[in-house]
């Protein structure tokens, strides 16, 4: 199942991980959520959005230079990957991705096809593309997890 939502501007993408996090708060258990795009097209923009959301309250950095970004928020884990500089996916067990619980954490995961075969399988794939001046989303739920999440964030609103 997908979707496609344009999104006008800075505030739409932001809306959108506001949505996306309501629909993960609504959902037992964790989830993967890849997040790709071209450079600037607004996936940390959308991660930074979504986990303030799920009620984080201090600074939401760009795991850019880190590669990984832990935040807890009521008794669960978000992790916000970045790995756009990852020089082997092997590194990911360097970074203690074995140690997440796509069960019960929440992954948040920019460029995830640099972490192929290390990576837990994804329920939702966003992918942000550039639209003119704006973005276009298309978002791809595999399996019973993002389906749901799918149905949680409005799909039926989100085509445009």
């Amino acid at each position: 199942m997908s979707v496609s939502r344009r999104l006008p501007d800075a505030g739409a993408t932001e809306a959108l991980g506001r949505a996306l996090a309501a629909a993960l708060r609504a959902m037992p258990g964790g989830a993967v959520i890849a997040l790709a795009g071209d450079l600037g097209a607004g996936k940390t923009t959308l991660a930074r959005a979504l986990i303030r959301e799920l009620g984080h309250e201090g600074a939401v950095v760009s795991p850019t230079y880190t590669l990984v970004e832990p935040y807890t928020v009521a008794g669960r884990t978000i992790y916000h990957l970045d790995l756009y500089r990852l020089g082997d996916p092997g590194e990911l067990d360097y970074l203690g991705i074995r140690d997440c619980d796509p069960g019960r954490d929440w992954l948040l995961v920019e460029w995830p096809e640099r972490g192929a075969g290390y990576l837990p399988a994804t329920d939702l794939e966003v992918r942000l593309d550039y639209d003119g001046r704006a973005r276009r989303a298309t978002l791809v739920g595999h399996g019973e997890r993002g389906v749901r999440l799918l149905d949680g964030i409005g799909a039926d609103s989100a085509n445009s």
